[in-house]
């Protein structure tokens, strides 16, 4: 029995200590508020939470909701009674303590109509003896006040005065401009002010100049709660002020004059500097410079016209290039006169003389009589697209007795033996010299007047829009064409030429050296279309005056 009882000691000692351990551990809690702040409408009502961790009834405690200072009480809660003597007169009686849940240990304090005097920072004060803790709040008070309202004042600036103003807003709202396509416009100006509620006042101006942005909005929103009015307004065209032609002469016309007197006032001080001479050469520099940058832009001016429709412009041979393909002829050996001399390389004929002639020799038919045509066609076939080749003429004896030259095209299926006439109802389309005068050789022979001896010709084709076109590619200058033609079968470059010492030689579009070089024959074949080949065509000479 007395083992028993001393025994049964220690275990009750080790009990109580025990539960004296447990109750230590109880008194022990953390207060915990809301961790984002409390939005709420001006006007309106709103609790401020706070309760302990672990959860315990607070009905016994000390409860405290405060501003910045602890003795700045929004409500004291103690020995289970509400205490009113600390409280800020401000609070009375619009604040309660909301207990449902306090022996939970969840508890609030609830204010009524809110003003913007209570936004802010708060802190609940919870305490049970010895022990106390606390929790931060944030009560954020929001206003949305009446407005946007949209005024047109009036002219000013060049442009029409638009205010829009909005008032009984907290905190200060966002005021943004747009246009109609939603673009967003700056304000010219902003002013804001404070009523004694401490409510915002807000007028935002903005004046409109382009009448083509007659229509625009004004947008109030609250930077909190993201809450946005909106009001739009259009402006009658009439209501924006017009310019008077005199104030446009007048603000073009000053700065001429401005400059015009510069220059006067300069030419006076370099005149009395410098010598006439020395100021004249320097005037003539600056002309010149002027006149080639005036050049250079006109050129580029017409380049940009020529490129828009230059099917219809005979002008500026190097810029017809870009539209066409360019051609290296070969000569075709089979297709030349027994008195034409072809080089190796296929690029150059000459004429050769005291070579007998048969019976089936091509004679060219002048207001003279008959004469032998010499002639020889390209090695290059077309029966499409737009090609363009040049020649250069050699005459031994220029513009002597019996030398000729012709340059063009012809079909495929022309007649070249015994008698035979150059022109467009035979499929010739060809520009000829005789003996220094120069013709496009139609029905009957138009005579042309070039300003200048011809050395070098383009030949462009333009198969699909039927024109054949003949450039001086020294100058650049247009020489004749043959338009709207309906071109049947295959077309290959036509030559001939007579007379001692005369030669034609096909040149690359890259050759810009008085002698073409010779290079390696090309051949260009083509599909062939089988069509009527004796459709009489429309020429049109289109010299310049």
């Amino acid at each position: 029995m007395v083992g028993f009882l001393d025994f049964s000691l220690p275990r009750g000692l080790f009990s109580l200590l025990l539960l004296q351990v447990s109750m230590w551990g109880s008194d022990t809690f953390v207060v915990i508020g809301p961790s984002e702040p409390i939005v709420a409408m001006l006007g309106a009502e709103t609790v401020l939470p706070c309760h302990v961790s672990p959860a315990m009834s607070v009905e016994n405690m000390e409860l405290r909701w405060f501003r910045s200072q602890f003795s700045e009480a929004v409500y004291v809660y103690q020995d289970g009674m509400e205490q009113v003597v600390e409280q800020l007169v401000d609070f009375k009686g619009r604040a309660e303590l909301v207990k449902d849940y306090i022996t939970e240990g969840r508890v609030g304090v609830r204010i009524h109509s809110l003003r913007v005097s209570d936004n802010g920072i708060y802190k609940c004060f919870f305490k049970k003896g010895g022990d106390f803790e606390e929790a931060i709040l944030e009560l954020k008070v929001i206003g949305l006040g009446s407005g946007p309202r949209i005024l047109m004042v009036g002219p000013e600036d060049e442009g029409i005065r638009v205010t829009c103003t909005g008032k009984g807003w907290f905190p200060q709202p966002e005021v943004l401009w747009k246009d109609e396509r939603g673009e967003k416009i700056s304000s010219v100006s902003e002013d804001e002010t404070q009523d004694d509620d401490g409510l915002f006042q807000i007028e935002a101006a903005l004046i409109v100049r382009d009448s083509s942005k007659r229509k625009v909005s004004c947008s109030m929103k609250n930077p909190f709660f993201g809450e946005e009015q909106v009001e739009t307004i259009s402006i009658p065209e009439p209501f924006f002020p017009r310019t008077s032609p005199w104030k446009a002469a007048f603000g073009v016309s000053l700065p001429i004059l401005v400059t015009l007197l510069g220059a006067v006032l300069f030419l006076v001080w370099r005149e009395r500097q410098e010598k006439k001479r020395a100021w004249k050469a320097e005037k003539e520099k600056e002309e010149e410079s002027k006149a080639k940058d005036s050049l250079k832009t006109e050129l580029a001016r017409r380049k940009e016209l020529y490129q828009q429709d230059w099917r219809k412009a005979n002008l500026y041979a190097d810029w017809g290039k870009e539209q066409f393909k360019a051609v290296a002829v070969s000569l075709a050996p089979d297709t030349a006169h027994p008195n034409l001399n072809l080089s190796e390389s296929r690029r150059r004929v000459s004429w050769v003389e005291n070579v007998p002639h048969n019976c089936d020799t091509p004679t060219y038919q002048g207001q003279g009589g008959s004469e032998t045509i010499f002639s020889v066609l390209g090695q290059d076939c077309f029966t499409t697209g737009r090609h363009y080749w040049e020649v250069e003429v050699n005459m031994g004896t220029e513009s002597g007795s019996g030398t000729r030259w012709a340059v063009g095209v012809c079909s495929d299926t022309v007649k070249r033996q015994g008698w035979f006439v150059e022109n467009p109802e035979k499929n010739f389309w060809v520009v000829a010299c005789t003996e220094g005068t120069i013709e496009a050789l139609t029905s009957p022979p138009e005579s042309l007047s070039l300003r200048q001896h011809l050395h070098r010709i383009g030949v462009f084709l333009d198969w699909d829009a039927g024109d054949v076109s003949f450039y001086n590619m020294i100058d650049g200058s247009h020489i004749y064409s043959f338009t709207t033609i309906t071109f049947c079968g295959t077309l290959r470059p036509y030559f001939s030429l007579q007379g001692s010492g005369t030669s034609l030689t096909t040149c690359l579009a890259s050759d810009h050296t008085e002698n073409c070089p010779d290079s390696p024959p090309k051949t260009s074949v083509t599909h062939v279309t089988n069509c009527d080949v004796s459709i009489p065509q429309e020429t049109n000479s289109l010299l310049p005056q």
